[in-house]
């Protein structure tokens, strides 16, 4: 085998997981295709000891730690395939080449699918946004919308009313209950019934939402919860088993972050229905530990 393990992404999930094996002196390859999840945010938030630092200067700060291990390659390119051999795994990448590992660690991600709004993919990450508590400080309490995509939207709209003045645009896909409508009153959340046709605002900024009917609304953030789809099919070729989460499917693992698949490590948004900087970083390290103990001990039955 060229590695003891092979780990595939390189964000938070992935680099935290290089670090814990690096540090254990395994032979590690990370391959990184340069493509996280949060490359259009400006700044990473509520990620203890990194508030307010770029995801970039993060990962970028990271990897020069990780070159001070010399078991640590890191590669850069996408990996397209992988496939069980003899006593582990064998990785593709985009470019043809090829390498083997005893065990795999899935940080791939995943990506969003953002509603056909006019102007929203260019304000994504920017002040189109899905996470209040990542982003919704720095909006000053100023006037917030939501996007319904589905039923979160109601308790989204119910929490980000704490970061200012909050509407509900219910885009004819939620119709909230009566008790909805009065807890979201109780809350002094508007609910406006008629669609957004497109977002205002200079370049990335947000100033307004203009609805159908002409009328424009007036705020600095829309907070929505798009769906997610894996940024990989590797956790699907491998044959790993997922669970339905509240914005799509996503890796299952058990608590020491292993697979369904003996061998299989999944660590990140891939393999959580709750995508957060911290818990990506944590579960890196979970994984890690997990699949260092087991080229130690031996695969035990996965049991995700």
């Amino acid at each position: 085998m060229d590695f003891e393990a092979i780990i595939i992404g390189g964000s938070f999930a992935g680099q935290a997981a290089a670090l814990q094996l690096g540090r254990a002196r395994r032979r590690v390859l990370l391959i990184d295709a340069g493509k996280p999840r949060n490359r259009c945010a400006r700044a990473s938030h509520g990620f203890l000891g990194q508030d307010g630092r770029a995801p970039a200067e993060i990962i970028a700060t990271a990897a020069d730690q990780l070159a001070t291990y010399r078991t640590v390659e890191t590669r850069s390119g996408e990996a397209v395939d992988a496939v069980l051999i003899e006593n582990g795994f064998r990785v593709t990448l985009a470019d043809g080449g090829e390498t083997t590992a005893q065990r795999i660690i899935l940080a791939t991600g995943v990506r969003d699918i953002l509603p056909d709004i006019p102007g929203l993919r260019k304000r994504w990450g920017v002040s189109v946004l899905h996470c209040p508590y990542c982003h919704g400080y720095e909006l000053n309490q100023r006037p917030l919308g939501v996007l319904a995509g589905g039923p979160m939207a109601f308790h989204q709209a119910m929490l980000v009313r704490d970061w200012g003045p909050t509407t509900l645009f219910t885009q004819g896909i939620l119709d909230p209950t009566p008790e909805q409508i009065a807890a979201l009153a109780a809350r002094d959340v508007t609910v406006e019934r008629i669609g957004i046709a497109d977002l205002v605002g200079a370049g990335s900024e947000l100033e307004a939402a203009r609805l159908a009917d002409g009328r424009s609304i007036a705020i600095s953030g829309l907070f929505l919860a798009p769906t997610t789809v894996p940024a990989s099919d590797l956790a699907e070729r491998l044959g790993c088993a997922f669970e339905q989460g509240p914005t799509g499917p996503f890796i299952a693992t058990n608590e020491q972050r292993m697979t369904s698949v003996p061998g299989v490590f999944a660590a990140g948004d891939a393999a959580s229905p709750m995508p957060n900087a911290t818990l990506a970083a944590a579960a890196g390290v979970l994984a890690a530990g997990a699949a260092h103990y087991s080229l130690i001990f031996g695969m035990e039955p996965a049991r995700p």
